[in-house]
């Protein structure tokens, strides 16, 4: 023993993430493209007093989600940001969970 630990992964690999095709070889998983809901639904100004929008983008760990987990696009997540963080110095909006 000269103090290396083995590189084995004890099956804990990575062979869940994709499908395996007819040679073996891995193809990575589909995924559909996110689409920015303000745009979607034609929102142009994010209200900080619409706290029921807010909430979707602030799970309860009380963190703002990021782009690529929300979908927005990058115009309306500095909106979104702004309107959060407005929300939260009038207290519309905690900024930890207890």
């Amino acid at each position: 023993m000269n103090g290396r630990r083995s590189s084995g992964g004890g099956g804990r690999g990575r062979s869940s993430q994709g499908q395996q095709g007819k040679d073996g070889a891995r193809r990575p998983m589909f995924r559909r493209r996110k689409v920015c809901k303000f745009c979607a639904e034609k929102i142009d100004d994010i209200n900080y007093k619409d706290t029921k929008l807010l909430m979707g983008f602030v799970p309860e760990r009380a963190k703002i989600v990021p782009r690529r987990i929300s979908g927005t696009c990058a115009m309306h997540q500095r909106k979104l940001r702004t309107a959060i963080m407005r929300a939260r110095q009038l207290a519309l909006i905690p900024y930890t969970s207890e």
